[in-house]
């Protein structure tokens, strides 16, 4: 295949002697693809051309050249159109594709005229040496992680760069961009630190200013502008001093807690409202608190009849007389009075009895009806405590509603807390249908002072005959038809837990405090005669 002329010949002149033992040589038409050869001559082996065997160039060219049917071959002449006639290759045993024939039709098609194409064959005497493999890099002392190693779009390949220019590049990376990077991060790295040491810096001065520091305060006894501030029950001192600092009466909660815990009795400060003054010091204001002349509360003392807490709000909340009254006549059924209450027509006034003893805050601007439902609140609760609705048939009455009304009859008519279980006896003997010394008549004054507004000891027999209402007990045997004022827990507990001595009778025999009990008609007629006695009758 490589003769003195080198692989190919282009030989157009006729008659040229062939170098292969006078046969003719194959001739193949120019192709452009293959270029210029040299013309060394390639040794061979006892004077003889070695051939050339590149099994898959000739293949190719075996394969193209196929397929010209058209052309015919002749060895050693010419073929009617003049052309030199070609010598076929015999079909080489090794090669597993040298004897099946080529493509029907047509030629096949050029594989090396693509771009992306390998380089064709060369012959032995144009073939360039293998380069030398690259040395290996050497290894990184330390892996450099992602976020330091940057990356830009520079960095990245376009999905359709050639291989040609990817083997061009030679993946290096401009050393400008990665010092661009590597600074960019040792930035960043000293931003976080940085930031880190100062949050740190700043919440060990807030810690440090908590534990050790002053707490902010105002100087002095405050403005002249005053405000009221509502403490609830069971507030501590940090709750006390956040409502104080809130309403701008103190500048801190921690200056507060502080100036209660170093003045002595400040613990006790009580629930309520509180009159004080804007900007004050913590300890002015804890000074101020123990002064019951700040205080803004209406204060319900045991066995006080509504009359007495309605006037007691107006004043407060400085309304006009009778305000809170029409309020809770009008509005008793949204205050949140117990379901067994009982709302009949007889009854005098529906929250009797449900305005329970405490201090409640009652300050200027406040509605009235927020302060007798903190109260409703607070006797519903009390009383469903107590389990009044299951105790009450126990003790011989109708439902819990009787209860609270033979609790009033024992706060009003009791002088000690002696008295009171003695008297719920009285109450409850003089309701037994077997009741033969009064004949289920309670008889008491206080269901008629009641009635009458009054709190009179001296009531003439015939004042009480001609009065007709259901509360005058000297005439309507068994209960009133409701409470006749706000009884307290002794006298509620008195009431659930009588005594069982038998008595029937009582007598104040000092006219105020000193009440003395008898079991027979006789000692009470003794008991009589002691009162008019001391009474100067």
């Amino acid at each position: 295949m490589y003769g003195d002329g080198g692989w190919g010949g282009q030989q157009t002149q006729a008659g040229r002697q062939s170098a292969y033992d006078g046969h003719p040589q194959q001739h193949h038409p120019q192709t452009p693809q293959y270029g210029d050869w040299n013309q060394e001559q390639q040794p061979g082996y006892d004077g003889q051309q070695q051939p050339y065997h590149d099994e898959s160039a000739r293949h190719q060219v075996d394969q193209r050249f196929a397929g010209h049917t058209q052309q015919q071959f002749h060895q050693g002449g010419w073929d009617a159109t003049g052309t030199h006639g070609h010598m076929p290759y015999a079909a080489d045993p090794g090669d597993p594709y040298g004897q099946q024939p080529a493509a029907y039709g047509g030629e096949q098609p050029d594989f090396y005229g693509t771009e992306d194409a390998y380089p064709p064959p060369e012959p032995p005497g144009r073939r360039r040496p293998e380069p030398e493999p690259e040395p290996e890099p050497e290894p990184a002392a330390e892996e450099e992680h992602a976020f330091f190693a940057g990356g830009g779009e520079d960095d990245e390949e376009h999905p359709l760069q050639s291989r040609r220019e990817r083997r061009g590049k030679g993946g290096k990376k401009p050393a400008k961009s990665k010092k661009r990077r590597t600074g960019c991060a040792c930035m960043v790295v000293v931003l976080v630190f940085g930031g880190g040491l100062g949050g740190v810096g700043y919440f060990g001065y807030q810690f440090y200013q908590n534990r050790f520091g002053t707490a902010p305060d105002y100087a002095g006894d405050g403005t002249g502008q005053t405000v009221t501030v509502e403490i609830p029950k069971g507030a501590g001192g940090w709750e006390i001093g956040r409502r104080l600092k809130e309403a701008g009466v103190v500048k801190s909660a921690e200056a507060f807690v502080h100036a209660q815990t170093n003045t002595p009795g400040a613990d006790g400060i009580q629930a309520g409202a509180y009159l004080l003054k804007k900007e004050m010091s913590a300890a002015s204001a804890v000074r101020l608190m123990l002064d019951p002349r700040s205080q803004n509360n209406v204060v319900v003392t045991p066995g006080e009849r509504n009359s007495g807490v309605y006037a007691d709000i107006d004043k407060k909340l400085e309304l006009s007389a009778g305000t809170t009254k029409k309020v809770a006549d009008k509005q008793y059924k949204s205050l949140g009075l117990p379901a067994w209450s009982q709302n009949s027509g007889e009854v005098k006034d529906r929250l009797e009895g449900f305005l329970f003893p405490g201090t409640y805050p009652a300050a200027k601007g406040m509605k009235p009806e927020a302060v007798l439902k903190q109260m409703v609140t607070q006797a519903k609760q009390k009383y469903a405590a107590y389990g009044l609705t299951e105790k009450a048939k126990a003790l011989g009455l109708e439902n819990a509603f009787q209860l609270v009304t033979v609790a009033s009859l024992v706060q009003a008519e009791g002088k000690t807390h002696d008295d009171f279980r003695k008297m719920a006896e009285v109450v409850y003997n003089r309701l037994k249908p077997t009741n033969t010394e009064t004949n289920r008549l309670l008889q008491f004054d206080s269901t008629y002072n009641y009635l009458k507004g009054t709190s009179n000891i001296h009531i003439s027999e015939k004042e009480i005959n001609g009065n007709t209402s259901p509360y005058n007990t000297y005439r309507h045997p068994g209960l009133p038809p409701g409470p006749i004022g706000n009884p307290g827990e002794d006298a509620l507990k008195a009431t659930l837990n009588p005594t069982h001595d038998g008595w029937i009778y009582f007598v104040a025999t000092d006219g105020t405090n000193n009440t003395e009990f008898a079991k027979t008609y006789a000692e009470f007629l003794e008991l009589k005669d002691k009162f008019n006695a001391n009474a100067g009758n």
